[in-house]
């Protein structure tokens, strides 16, 4: 086993939730009192363990305390109970670009945000080259930072934070900063990181990422930790809590259209027909679209959209792509979208129906 070099012990954070504010002495003194505020614990109890040479990810919905534990272990605020530990030169890619100042070109940004990093003079000139080049701006460096867009703004910050060459890497939601061919590079160091030995701590909704990057995820819930285990583990109960989570607000689900025809229900039908909730990549399902036709309708085309959690299309096959028009429906009745292995990579999706006409214009 390696050693932790980050370590969470029954860490809690509270924070003030202020709903009046006394804007002077004056108002003190006249109401005789502080102003109300009620805690709130953003963290409680927290308690993980990072080894050295591993990459691990914290996940959770928004609120959850992602931000608080990583600024915590980073030092930055203090733990009101419990304490971290953590061993190593660290570099944290908390907000990129802070300690920039407007006025200065992005040489000078370069300097100065080193030194906040902790790098001498002579650190920053020997990685001056580097960082530029990472960042992609040798034509823009002796330019005021006031004039670079958001994205050249926060390439500059996450370059000087990257070539700060850490023991430990500590990045809060910046994976997907810069374009496309920025991202590539920024994997490709994350890549160079853990083929190095070195930790990674990520924190982030970015899903995809987290599961291709991470060796081990903590899910965080209200400030607690309500899973911890592999990335796949956790990522798959997560969205699996989220997707439970949706049908029962959703309840019926949402309709469109004109409403000559509506689909009531779908079932999942494994290969052997009983029906579920659930399959495996590989299986042979049947998607059973229940509908119900109030008028006659011609030629209907039949169509499911297969999407992710996250709203990106996988896809969307129909009858007449199919040639599987039906002449006539009316009434209630159903019809079968068979898969006889199913492609989905284990997930959770959702799976939305629709009817046409035969144009595919009139829904």
């Amino acid at each position: 086993m390696s050693e932790a070099v980050i370590v969470a012990e029954d860490v809690s954070k509270r924070f003030r939730l202020y709903h009046e504010r006394n804007q002077s002495l004056k108002i003190s003194l006249m109401r005789g009192r502080r102003a109300a505020f009620e805690e709130f614990w953003a963290l409680r109890d927290v308690s993980l363990e990072v080894e050295e040479g591993t990459t691990f990810g914290v996940i959770g919905e928004n609120g959850s305390g992602k931000s608080t534990l990583l600024k915590c272990i980073a030092k930055i605020l203090r733990p009101d109970r419990g304490r971290t530990r953590v061993t190593g030169k660290v570099s944290a890619l908390l907000e990129l670009g802070a300690g920039f100042h407007p006025e200065l070109s992005g040489r000078e940004n370069v300097y100065l945000n080193g030194s906040i990093l902790g790098l001498s003079k002579r650190d920053v000139d020997r990685k001056f080259d580097d960082i530029v080049s990472f960042a992609g701006l040798e034509r823009f460096i002796d330019t005021p930072v006031k004039n670079y867009s958001s994205g050249m703004y926060v390439r500059l910050g996450f370059s000087v934070a990257i070539n700060v060459d850490p023991d430990i890497l500590l990045i809060d939601e910046i994976l997907a900063v810069g374009d496309e061919q920025f991202q590539r590079k920024c994997n490709e160091k994350f890549a160079d990181f853990k083929n190095e030995g070195r930790t990674i701590l990520i924190v982030s909704h970015a899903l995809g990422s987290v599961r291709n990057l991470c060796d081990r995820v903590a899910l965080l819930d209200h400030g607690r930790v309500k899973e911890l285990g592999t990335a796949s583990e956790v990522i798959d109960a997560y969205l699996g809590d989220v997707h439970t989570d949706r049908a029962e607000e959703d309840g019926a689900g949402a309709r469109w259209g004109s409403g000559e025809v509506q689909i009531e229900r779908i079932e999942l039908l494994r290969g052997n027909g009983v029906p579920g909730s659930w399959a495996r990549t590989g299986d042979t399902v049947t998607f059973r679209f229940h509908y119900n036709a109030k008028t006659a309708v011609q030629r209907p085309i039949f169509r499911a959209v297969v999407l992710r959690v996250d709203g990106i299309e996988i896809s969307g096959p129909n009858t007449r792509d199919a040639g599987r028009v039906p002449d006539r429906i009316e009434g209630s009745g159903f019809i079968d979208l068979v898969v006889d292995h199913l492609p989905l990579l284990p997930g959770t999706y959702d799976v939305t129906p629709s009817v046409h006409d035969f144009a595919l214009l009139h829904d």
